[in-house]
């Protein structure tokens, strides 16, 4: 039975209404979609500063349903799922019947008919999101699916900044690494552009190919010239386990070429941040202590991850409530 205790929502956000059922990618959001998630966001920090408890999913049931490794993200959507009044269940592949033959489909509908009110859902598959979105009425969020996206880290990188910033139109950001295989940098791309910032994309020709010109980014193959432009500097992880073989000669000669090491940093703004979505391979993509310095912001990327996920959570449930679908 659901608590008779009432539920705080957060404010309406004066963007406008929140009219999905589903996160799936911030590719299809429109700009005001966006600043009221990011609005939100910065509401429920208000709220957890002020001891306040926000329950907006009180009665309400979260699957994180992780067909793929994850540390962060997971733990993330939890925290966030139980600060809100949430149950909260973790199944990953090794635990769920999709390891004995059972489709993806037919375990959502499963879970969903066992009173799962949202799908966290994480995937090796691109598409396997709007897969689902387009099979169950419980509400999907993509929690990043194969190389395709990852709204809520892309998100969580806008919060970041904006809040290091005070804004995100015209800020100049380069992500260096490997593109061809990053949800991450295709979610960041897509709510950075919406959002008016600049944006140069990084990397060996081989993990950019020109093909990125069509995301509305600038292409480099070279870091070095890219360093004393940028304001914000987000550094992917290599993506071994997508990538085929060959992609660059050696890690050696990578490290040499994109690596961001103390050297590279003084060609960099004073002001600059440094961001990287984890995990951090330490003397790959970034020296170890620039990676812990002054100009790294990484942990506040965690940080505010929670608060990111927790407005996402809290928009979806008034989509419900309004639509007269909540429990």
């Amino acid at each position: 039975m659901e608590s008779e205790t009432p539920r705080e929502e957060l404010p309406a956000s004066p963007q406008g209404r929140w009219k999905r059922r589903h996160l799936l990618g911030l590719r299809e959001l429109e700009k005001e979609e966006i600043l009221g998630l990011l609005d939100a966001a910065d509401e429920v920090t208000r709220y957890l500063d002020s001891g306040r408890e926000l329950l907006s999913l009180q009665g309400l049931t979260v699957v994180n349903l992780f067909i793929e490794p994850s540390t962060r993200t997971r733990v993330s959507f939890e925290l966030a799922a139980k600060r809100l009044g949430a149950s909260v269940l973790e199944i990953d592949q090794e635990s769920s019947s999709i390891r004995k033959g059972e489709t993806l489909k037919d375990t959502a509908r499963n879970l969903e008919a066992m009173g799962a009110d949202f799908l966290v859902l994480r995937h090796s598959a691109a598409g396997a999101a709007h897969f689902l979105a387009d099979r169950v009425r419980s509400s999907v969020i993509n929690a990043g699916d194969g190389a395709h996206e990852h709204p809520t880290q892309g998100l969580l990188d806008l919060l970041t900044i904006r809040r290091r910033l005070g804004k995100i139109e015209g800020v100049r950001v380069a992500i260096v690494g490997d593109i061809l295989h990053s949800r991450v940098a295709r979610s960041d791309i897509w709510g950075l552009r919406k959002l008016g910032a600049e944006i140069a994309l990084v990397g060996p020709r081989t993990l950019l190919p020109e093909v990125f010109e069509r995301f509305g980014a600038r292409l480099s193959w070279e870091l070095d010239p890219i360093l004393p432009w940028a304001q914000v500097v987000i550094l992917l992880r290599l993506q071994h386990e997508r990538q085929k073989e060959g992609m660059f000669p050696s890690l050696g000669e990578y490290v040499s070429l994109y690596g961001l090491s103390d050297s590279r940093l003084r060609r960099c703004p004073p002001e600059v941040l440094l961001m990287h979505p984890g995990p951090i391979e330490r003397g790959v993509e970034i020296e170890s202590e620039l990676a812990d310095g002054p100009s790294s912001v990484i942990l506040n990327q965690v940080a505010s991850g929670v608060a990111v996920r927790m407005a996402v959570f809290a928009q979806l449930a008034r989509f419900h409530r309004r639509n007269g679908e909540a429990r």
